[in-house]
């Protein structure tokens, strides 16, 4: 098979020809159809992000594939069923063998390259607005980097909340784009009075941040009393810094996000966040955005559009040649 290898973390990856894996206990083999980029693979080839793994690997975080082998212990999902799966890494190959308790079936209408990008994007902002933030309507949700792969479903799930959203994206193209998905108020991310703008619109009740650096701290002075900031990420690649005694004040809930983390501690969270947005996908209530689609052999291109902030929504890369 094909694999998009990472050898060494001073090199770049290539497509490589591999020996396809076989499936060890609890594991399922999967035909990969599509997988999903995400910014963390851009860290994981780098050697930086938190759960990279030993090399030789192949990153990819999530995908779509059908069920093509069980690995000792293995009963379901049952073979030839199309699934979706949150593995970590391993994605980008033409197969790839991962934990059979995280596959979860897809709907037999939902082409794979929305299926490979949709579990992580929606269920990170589903958890953060309705698990962690608690989101009421009628309150202002404000969402940084609102035109990415989770902020686009920030804004599309907190305006199906009843909240008046303000999206914070770079450029008309992708604001557009927020707009489109249920935004009410556009503000462009290179504004240099960030923190006034959202002021004048009454201020934030919630902050979803998934940008870091500046905009964090424009937003962070804009958050109204008791009010409540997400941190999702810092695709900025600054991590800002919080004065314990400004929470203090302002009675301000600061709230670290990360959805893998619940994989471990809490499943029963994802698995009822997942079940929901389904459902909401069965009902038509939602509207995945793929705003790139790339084969296997281009994904250095695909990751490109990632590090240059080209694209908006999520980029795919599909395994057929």
């Amino acid at each position: 098979m094909r694999a998009y290898l990472v050898t060494d973390h001073q090199s770049d990856p290539a497509v490589t020809d591999v020996e396809a894996p076989r499936p060890g206990p609890g594991e399922v083999a999967l035909a990969i159809e599509a997988c999903a980029l995400n910014f963390a693979d851009l860290l994981m080839i780098k050697g930086t992000y938190q759960d990279t793994p030993a090399l030789p690997f192949a990153p990819g975080m999530e995908v779509c594939g059908t069920v093509t082998a069980h690995g000792p212990g293995v009963e379901a999902p049952a073979m030839g069923t199309r699934v979706a799966v949150f593995g970590g890494s391993g994605g980008l190959a033409e197969a790839g063998c991962f934990p059979a308790a995280r596959c979860v079936a897809v709907p037999d209408d939902m082409p794979s390259d929305i299926a490979a990008s949709f579990i992580v994007a929606y269920s990170t902002s589903h958890v953060a607005l309705t698990h962690k933030a608690r989101l009421q309507p009628g309150e202002r949700l404000v969402v940084l980097g609102a035109a990415g792969g989770v902020g686009l479903t920030a804004v599309e799930l907190g305006a199906k909340m009843g909240t008046e959203v303000v999206a914070v994206a770079r450029g008309e193209e992708k604001l557009a784009v927020a707009r489109a998905h249920g935004a009410h108020h556009l503000i462009d991310g290179d504004a240099p009075d960030l923190r006034d703008r959202i002021l004048a619109l009454g201020g934030a009740d919630v902050v979803y941040d998934a940008v870091g650096g500046a905009a964090f701290k424009a937003a962070f002075r804009a958050t109204n009393a008791d009010g409540r900031i997400l941190v999702i990420g810092f695709a900025s690649g600054e991590v800002p810094q919080v004065k314990a005694n400004h929470l203090l004040v302002k009675n301000i809930d600061l709230l670290g996000m990360y959805w893998g983390g619940y994989l471990a501690v809490k499943p029963e969270v994802i698995r009822t966040s997942i079940a929901a947005l389904f459902e909401m996908w069965s009902r038509g209530e939602l509207r995945p955005h793929v705003s790139h689609s790339v084969p296997l052999a281009r994904t250095a291109e695909g990751l490109e559009l990632l590090r240059a902030r080209r694209s908006t929504g999520k980029v795919v890369v599909t395994m057929g040649r």
